[in-house]
């Protein structure tokens, strides 16, 4: 955009003697549809522009204050690093302060600049993006959500009418693309599901109030709005202009992450990030709800992606990357509300042998959720995962509700569609059964899959093992023993030596 275009306020804050700090030239200027952000080195200022499209009102000083105050301590609480102050911008004669030397007619909020290469989306884009950088991720948002307010007023934000009236609104507003970047198959079958979901799970919604999980979130927690920067990594750029987008449900914020690394087609992180966030926060059950906002965050942005289309600024090149890129959302928004055939895995073995190691490779290859019993056993007992648990941890009353716990879990998420791994030892009949009942009743796909290694090998990796949640000792290990496989067990059941290479052994898994 060429400067003459530009307020004057912005040409002068594209001027390096705006500024009573040394800047890096030329000042670099960003823009989105709602701010101006300025690059001057060491800091960036954001202005917001003077708009009100109704979900989002800056149209005056008094609200343009509001706002910016609002983006500041919102944004503290998860990128206090990057979010200084409010700063006020006055007029004196035909110049620009900054301060309230003058007439005050505009705000700003001043951040630390931080470089761009440091977003996930870059990081993602290069490859970098690895697996301990998702799970990282996922306890740093984990941390976010349960520390993140929540009331009565918040928790409303969760009924039914207040959760589908942006969907709908969504419907509304993208009939007019249907034959273009979307087909009307898709468009019919995403509403009908959206449409059947609000009509029958009325007391799921109901549920995830009444526990909570509704608060006051990020809203708009997409790759490209986290940065890891001196090994931190800092969740920025919140929603602060409209409560309905950022008093959510907190499967409604990840679900961002899983759009933007399934459209990619990485299926596998999107399983590393979402196993480790449901077991650092314990919130299984919020999978239920999951795809309805996985959709949503999907056509939201093919919807966003789409209005470029009408925008008779725009070259036709432009326009057809991005109904091509719309089109990509639209599907990801429709195949995710699609029924999916669950299944269900189940390990089995002793302690070091190598369960954990084979489970995680299954889940990267089928894209699927990964139960451990030790979170499990830990969220039931109110224990931090990290804490080594004492002996009331590990009674037989204890790891009953724990295995009770585990393979309901897994029938709950195999019937919804997930293809669910839950990685224990289950190495008595009874526990076996816990997880066969669970295929049974919901005629599930099962796999048990039997991890075996010499008694000396499973001792050197209980031996071995740092940095684990995992209590199990050399001596804990000594005294297991694994009931033999009845009859009618072994017709689930696919042995895997973990001393050999896995590929081959996996395949006829995966293939299953």
């Amino acid at each position: 955009m060429a400067n003459a275009s530009l307020p004057p306020l912005i040409e002068q804050m594209l001027q390096p003697e705006f500024y009573p700090h040394d800047v890096q030239t030329p000042i670099q200027l960003m823009q989105t549809h709602v701010s101006y952000v300025l690059l001057t080195g060491e800091f960036a200022y954001k202005v917001k522009k003077p708009v009100d499209f109704g979900f989002l009102n800056y149209a005056t000083l008094e609200k343009r204050q509001h706002f910016c105050e609002e983006e500041l301590r919102l944004n503290q609480r998860a990128a206090a690093p990057l979010y200084l102050e409010t700063v006020s911008i006055a007029q004196q004669g035909d110049r620009y302060v900054l301060g309230d030397a003058g007439e005050i007619v505009e705000y700003a909020v001043k951040m630390q600049q931080f470089p761009q290469s440091t977003l996930l989306s870059h990081l993602f884009e290069q490859g970098d993006l690895t697996e301990d950088l998702l799970r990282q991720l996922a306890e740093a948002i984990s941390d976010f959500h349960l520390q993140a307010e929540t009331n009565d007023y918040i928790r409303n934000f969760g009924t039914v009418a207040n959760v589908r009236q942006s969907i709908d609104e969504n419907y509304e507003q993208t009939a007019g693309f249907i034959g273009g970047p979307q087909t009307q198959q898709q468009f019919d079958e995403t509403k009908a599901y959206t449409d059947q979901f609000f009509a029958t799970q009325q007391s799921l919604l109901q549920q995830r109030m009444d526990q909570g999980m509704i608060r006051a979130c990020h809203g708009d927690l997409h790759l490209n709005n986290i940065c890891y920067w001196q090994d931190q990594l800092l969740l920025f750029d919140c929603i602060e202009f409209n409560e309905p987008f950022r008093l959510v449900d907190v499967m409604f914020d990840i679900a961002y992450i899983i759009m933007d690394l399934t459209v990619q087609g990485r299926r596998d992180l999107a399983a590393v990030f979402l196993s480790h966030y449901v077991e650092c926060t314990g919130d299984w059950e919020g999978l239920s709800v999951l795809p309805l906002y996985v959709s949503r965050q999907s056509y939201v942005r093919a919807k966003v992606t789409s209005f470029l289309l009408g925008d008779p600024s725009i070259d036709e090149a432009t326009k057809q990357a991005a109904s091509e890129k719309a089109a990509k959302y639209y599907t990801l928004a429709w195949s995710y509300v699609q029924p999916q055939p669950g299944r269900l895995l189940v390990m089995s073995g002793l302690s070091g042998a190598g369960k954990s190691t084979v489970a995680k490779e299954l889940s990267r290859q089928l894209g699927a959720v990964y139960l451990r019993s030790d979170a499990v056993r830990k969220h039931l007992a109110r224990v931090s995962l990290q804490s080594r648990g004492d002996d009331s941890l590990y009674t037989a009353e204890m790891s009953e509700k724990t295995y009770t716990r585990l393979a309901a879990l897994g029938g709950m998420l195999a019937n919804q569609g997930y293809t669910a791994i839950l990685d224990a030892k289950f190495d008595r009949v009874a526990t076996r059964q816990l997880a066969i009942a669970q295929a049974q009743q919901y005629n599930l796909p099962l796999t048990i899959v039997n991890c075996q290694a010499p008694a000396a090998v499973l001792a050197q990796r209980v031996r071995d093992r740092q940095g684990d949640i995992a209590d199990a000792t050399v001596a804990v290990l000594a005294n297991q023993q694994f009931e033999p496989f009845t009859v009618p067990e072994k017709s689930y059941v696919k042995r895997v030596d973990t001393t050999q290479p896995l590929t081959t052994q996996l395949a006829t898994i995966v293939e299953a």
